[in-house]
């Protein structure tokens, strides 16, 4: 299927790593002039540099989303080389702290760095695709926006917001042509979640390899239809179907990517 992504320019944020690389690599293969952003500019670079070997096209974008002047240099240094079509808010970060040991100031960066980081851009960005009349924003949630874990509730709380803001945007949005949708991902293969339950997989009897903790943590820690974890690259595909004009008629919605997971336990 052509997505008709061709000549779109597409800015996703934290994409020097983990689903946000996914995302451009996937994007960049289906025609889309992408730019890559993170904070480090030898792995953003590393990222697009990739990218346009294989013959896609990337450009590299700096800057810390928690500030206003970060947003600024972002924003401008996207809209120097064109118009951007599409924005995927995926920069975001969490810690594992339980309700008790989190502090005011942990909920505080949280919270600035996974919604108020997207609210900044949205701002930057929407007003240029609104007089396009064209555009579309896209929000990388996680289901436990609607089903929290007991832990790391600053993280879940925020989660929470980042769905509900896209659903606001999309009825700010309404008739303007440019769309406003949530894609949820459920556990999905990354490196830092690899790491956390090779760490945590042997304590819970889960064994040693990779191909065991994954069986047992897709059963136990979290359970679905599917009987596995994700994949990066799932994810990258949601994006770029809603990314493209083939979407059209799809706003305020969520994309559930978990495989249909249920969580029966803390």
């Amino acid at each position: 299927m052509d997505l008709q992504l061709t000549g779109k320019r597409i800015l996703v944020t934290g994409s020097n790593s983990g689903l946000g690389e996914a995302m451009v690599n996937l994007l960049a293969a289906e025609g889309a002039a992408v730019i890559v952003h993170g904070r480090d500019e030898a792995r953003a670079k590393a990222v697009a540099d990739a990218i346009t070997t294989a013959g896609g096209k990337a450009e590299v974008v700096l800057g810390d989303l928690t500030t206003d002047a970060g947003a600024d240099a972002v924003a401008e240094a996207a809209l120097a080389g064109g118009p951007v079509d599409v924005l995927v808010n995926n920069a975001g970060a969490y810690e594992h702290v339980s309700w008790m040991a989190s502090t005011p100031q942990d909920w505080r960066e949280t919270y600035e760095g996974n919604v108020i980081s997207g609210v900044r851009m949205i701002q930057r960005l929407v007003p240029q695709m609104r007089g396009r009349g064209w555009g579309r924003v896209i929000t990388i949630g996680g289901g436990l926006a609607i089903q929290p874990m007991n832990t790391h509730p600053q993280y879940n709380a925020t989660l929470a917001a980042r769905h509900n803001l896209a659903v606001s945007l999309a009825r700010e949005l309404s008739g303007t042509g440019v769309t406003s949708n949530v894609v949820s991902p459920g556990a999905i293969v990354v490196d830092a979640v690899k790491d956390l339950l090779m760490h945590i997989g042997p304590d819970r009897g889960w064994g040693t390899e990779w191909s065991e903790i994954e069986e047992a943590a897709a059963k136990e820690l979290v359970p679905n239809d599917t009987g596995r974890m994700g994949r990066p690259d799932e994810i990258a595909t949601a994006v770029a179907y809603l990314a493209s004009p083939l979407s059209g008629y799809i706003s305020g919605a969520t994309l559930r990517v978990d495989g249909g997971f249920i969580r029966k336990v803390n």
